[in-house]
């Protein structure tokens, strides 16, 4: 699946489309006339300023990986540390740093993610987190920039096609403390008293994505957005259970529509014992504050906030639960010494994991999260987990493309080529490389000080070891 690609194509057809309308004399987007009464009732003397935001494309924002990208001389997001606006959109698909992972393209609202975090518990600690509607990834890879080598991020997707996407991003991201499932929000169910934090980022009608995607208004009806409350309310119920008691669930969609935000949580509140956190808000940030009843939440419009529209809650569980016992399984088989004693100067701090091996695949996985892990490969639907570390083949090692984006690589210890643009974007292509000038062994491409992947050095010619189905197919003259 070659999701940039598909986005950036998607992105041309609308550019198309745009071009076309506004020659027309007619508004880009054209709002469902349901939506529209309702928004005008909402917003009153707004309502121009909501329909002139919608003439303008959507801020472009980068959220950047601290591991991987100091920070850059662009516009910051101003409720996040990691987030920036850039001035166009560029061809993501033909920046190398992208599928290095030094950066994520994630939309600005969404970003308050970060405040909901660190206005709200203490990330220094170990933390259990589940990201539980988390594909393509973009909440899952900022919770992994923002919690502690010692906690877990369980990222969960229910649909098998986009938990395969989730568990590409995760893997560019670089941190072996995630496991990624495929599971039904009803099988953490058996989770209970669990999580620390739950993160839901709920399917919901999207009216806030009509500027960025104007098929989104064109599926917009009143039936699908009662659909998405009641497909939300049971989410909720499902994984409540899940939470500890005084954690913390956090919700959010990318909808205006108060029957799925605070109606919403007004009538899971009058079910559950649930203490609504208020989070401190810089006024010239736009954002809007909403209150019914015991219900506080936050709300982004576009002609306020530089960024598409969005709601998040945060929540914390006042019901007495008890935590689950997790024990050990013996699903895990434990990698023999003699091959962790060859591993071990692949790995800048081999004290800090263990290695287990499933058929000939070696995977890495925090010590703090071994036996976790363990219980929860059982029971659960794991994608993946930890870091492939490499093939194990007749005694010889040959390295997985995901330890070479690994932040616990030990780079030094191999050889490595440094490319420039068109060289990095032909090694993307899979395309024959010629840097083997004698060498022999396996080798790290790198661009711009990131790890792009391996090649295998065989002397008189060099293999392009980049995986077949992470290919860019897009042409450099594009």
């Amino acid at each position: 699946m070659f999701l940039e690609v598909e986005i950036n194509l998607k992105f041309l057809l609308y550019l198309t489309s745009l071009i076309v309308r506004m020659g027309s004399g007619k508004l880009p987007i054209q709002f469902p006339p349901v939506f529209a009464d309702r928004m005008k009732a909402t917003l009153g003397n707004d309502w121009n300023a909501f329909v002139q935001a919608h003439q303008h494309a959507a801020p472009v924002t980068i959220r950047i990986n601290p591991a991987k990208f100091s920070k850059p001389d662009l516009p910051p997001v101003p409720w996040s540390k990691l987030g920036f606006y850039l001035e166009s959109r560029p061809v993501f698909t033909l920046d190398p740093s992208f599928h290095a992972g030094a950066y994520y393209v994630q939309e600005a609202s969404s970003l308050f993610l970060e405040q909901a975090i660190l206005q709200t518990v203490d990330v220094s600690k170990p933390l259990r987190v589940l990201d539980l509607c988390a594909a393509p990834g973009g909440k899952s890879t900022h919770l992994l920039s923002l919690l502690s080598a010692d906690s877990l991020l369980i990222s969960n997707d229910a649909i098998r096609a986009r938990a395969q996407i989730l568990w590409e991003n995760v893997q560019k991201w670089g941190h072996s403390n995630v496991i990624v499932t495929n599971s039904d929000p009803s099988a953490f169910k058996q989770l209970t008293g669990y999580f620390d934090i739950i993160v839901v980022d709920a399917p919901c009608s999207g009216e806030g994505l009509f500027r960025k995607d104007p098929e989104a208004g064109e599926h917009w009806s009143e039936e699908h957005v009662t659909l998405c409350a009641h497909r939300q309310q049971r989410i909720l119920n499902d994984i409540w259970p899940a939470l500890k008691e005084n954690g913390l669930l956090i919700f959010s969609t990318c909808t205006f529509n108060p029957k799925e935000n605070e109606e919403n949580l007004n009538s899971f509140s009058s079910e559950h014992a649930v203490e609504f956190i208020s989070l401190n808000l810089n006024p010239d940030w736009g954002i809007e504050s909403v209150n019914l009843n015991k219900v506080q939440g936050y709300r982004f419009y576009p002609h306020q906030a530089k960024g598409e529209g969005f709601f998040i809650s945060v929540m914390r569980k006042k019901e007495n639960t008890e935590k689950i016992k997790i024990k050990p399984t013996g699903k895990f088989n434990t990698l023999p010494a003699k091959i962790v004693d060859r591993l071990k100067p692949w790995i800048t701090t081999p004290e800090l994991f263990r290695w287990i091996q499933q058929e000939e695949l070696i995977i890495q996985i925090s010590e703090t999260m071994f036996t976790e892990a363990e219980w929860i490969s059982k029971h659960l639907f794991p994608i993946g987990k930890g870091t492939a570390i490499a093939q194990l083949k007749h005694d010889k090692l040959i390295p997985e493309h995901a330890f070479a984006l690994s932040h616990a690589i030990q780079s030094t210890h191999f050889h490595i080529s440094d490319l420039n643009e068109a060289e990095a974007i032909a090694y993307l292509r899979k395309d024959t490389l010629l840097l083997s000038e004698g060498l022999k062994g396996f080798g790290l491409i790198r661009y711009q000080n990131n790890n792009l992947g391996w090649v295998n050095h065989l002397g008189n010619r060099t293999n392009n070891l980049y995986p077949a189905n992470w290919r860019i197919r897009m042409l450099a003259d594009h």
